[in-house]
């Protein structure tokens, strides 16, 4: 497990310790002679094999196990973002196992913000809105991931009960530049806005990006010029796949 954190923009100084509590929690593997495998390439083995839920229990279940392990980051926690794949979203029981994880650890449930990529949340609408109506009524919160891929993302916002929009890095990286894509950030945040709902952008790769990203009011960053991925502290090495680890 990494870790990467996201800052709030509207304010004059962006810089925020781990400590300050807001991050995205990224899964890494290494391959048999120590490599990181990509995340893209993960993900690609994991969908053809039908892997994807099995890693998401794994990534839950470790995550609220380091959370309970560590009170003090805990205590200044104010969103932690875990990624769901779209083959979680079908799966009836995994809410249920969601909640078991959280008794079991004794992490409140308002503490987790799960990422949903739009495309997965559109392909399973009515599982997606029925999954996320359930663990909202316990607490949690849910980020609409790659935000303005689709080409009716707009449509599906009403339907869908998420508290943020991570606007697609596509946009992001080259905002600075490109008045197009300025113009698309624009758009999403100002209808997030309307709607009540927090932007996120992904990408942030530079001082000249977050300037117009603050400028046009998106209310938090993520990408390099913030802060590169880490590994979190003392975070735990259980097997990916091993045995009971990852059974539900």
């Amino acid at each position: 497990l990494n870790y990467q954190i996201i800052v709030p923009l509207q304010r004059a100084d962006i810089s925020q310790p781990f400590d300050a509590a807001h991050f995205e929690v990224l899964l890494r593997l290494r391959d048999e002679a120590g490599r990181t495998v990509s995340a893209s390439e993960l993900l690609r083995a994991a969908q053809r094999y039908s892997l994807g839920t099995r890693i998401d229990k794994w990534v839950v279940r470790n995550t609220l196990d380091w959370l309970s392990r560590h009170p003090e980051r805990l205590s200044t926690l104010y969103l932690c973002g875990v990624n769901l794949s779209g083959n979680s979203l079908a799966d009836e029981a995994f809410p249920e196992f969601v909640i078991q994880q959280l008794e079991r650890s004794g992490v409140a449930a308002n503490k987790l913000c799960f990422e949903i990529m739009e495309t997965a949340a559109i392909a399973n609408l009515e599982a997606a809105t029925r999954f996320m109506s359930r663990l909202k009524k316990m607490g949690c919160q849910f980020a609409l991931d790659d935000f303005g891929s689709g080409l009716s993302s707009f449509a599906y916002l009403r339907t869908l009960p998420v508290d943020f929009l991570k606007i697609d890095g596509f946009f992001v990286k080259n905002i600075a530049s490109d008045p197009i894509d300025r113009a698309m950030v624009m758009a999403i945040h100002e209808v997030g806005r309307v709607m009540g709902k927090k932007t996120i952008a992904e990408y942030a790769d530079s001082e000249a990006v977050l300037a117009v990203l603050r400028d046009i009011g998106v209310d938090y960053a993520q990408g390099y010029a913030v802060e590169h991925p880490r590994p979190l502290p003392a975070s735990h090495e259980a097997g990916l796949l091993g045995g009971d680890r990852v059974a539900s």
